[in-house]
C-alpha cells in the first residue's frame, strides 16, 4: 500500500530545517494534508579504543528535558563530504581527532515525519587535541566500556535511537561472543 504525495509546500523554512505541507493521495482515492519536515543530513562519530571503550558525550536535551550518553553528531554544511562532516563534529565536541573513519550505518530516525537521514562512523583510533571547542555541547565526555552499552539502552541512559542503533552495532562488531 503506498501513498502517493501530489504536492508539497514549504511553510517555514531556515538554514536547518524546512517545514512542508503536502497533499498526499491514498491507494483508495481520499487525500489527506500531511506536515513533514524536510533536514540537512547529521554526521555523527566516536572512537572505540583498544581497550573496548567508546567515547561518549553525556548530554541534556531540553526539548524532551532529558539526559542521555550520546554520540558526537551535528549537521553536514553545503558542499561536506559527510565523513569530514562527522570527524569535524567530533572534534569540536569531544577535542578528540578521530583515525580514518569507516562507515557503520546510516538511519532515518524518524521517517513518518522527517526525511532527516543521520550517518554513523566510527574509529579504531583517536588523538586527544585539547578542551573541546563546542564544550557547551555536553555536561562531560567519557570513555565507556562497550560491554555495558546493551544495559545502558536497557535503562534508558541512551534515549536517542539512531544513538542506541549505532552503539549496539558498535558492540556486536568489536564484541560479539565475547560479550556472552
Amino acid at each position: 500500500m503506498q501513498w502517493t504525495k501530489q504536492s508539497e509546500q514549504t511553510v517555514y523554512g531556515n538554514r536547518w530545517f524546512t517545514v512542508n505541507l503536502a497533499d498526499v493521495e491514498l491507494p483508495d482515492g481520499r487525500h489527506l494534508d500531511h506536515f513533514l519536515i524536510r533536514m540537512r543530513p547529521v554526521a555523527i562519530a566516536t572512537v572505540v579504543n583498544e581497550a573496548n571503550e567508546v567515547l561518549l558525550l553525556w548530554r541534556h536535551r531540553f526539548i524532551t528535558d532529558s539526559w542521555g550518553w550520546e554520540l558526537a553528531a551535528g549537521v553536514v554544511e553545503d558542499g561536506e563530504d559527510i565523513a569530514v562532516a562527522a570527524a569535524r563534529e567530533m572534534e569540536e565536541e569531544t577535542g578528540w581527532r578521530p583515525g580514518p573513519l569507516r562507515h557503520l550505518m546510516s538511519v532515518e530516525p524518524s521517517n513518518g515525519l522527517t526525511d532527516a537521514r543521520h550517518h554513523i562512523y566510527w574509529s579504531d583510533e583517536g588523538t586527544y587535541i585539547g578542551h573541546p571547542q563546542d564544550d557547551f555541547e555536553s555536561d562531560r565526555r567519557e570513555w565507556v566500556p562497550l560491554k555495558l552499552v546493551p544495559d545502558m539502552v536497557g535503562r534508558g541512559e541512551v534515549p536517542a535511537a539512531n544513538m542506541a542503533a549505532a552503539l549496539l552495532m558498535l558492540h556486536h562488531l568489536r564484541l560479539g561472543q565475547d560479550a556472552r
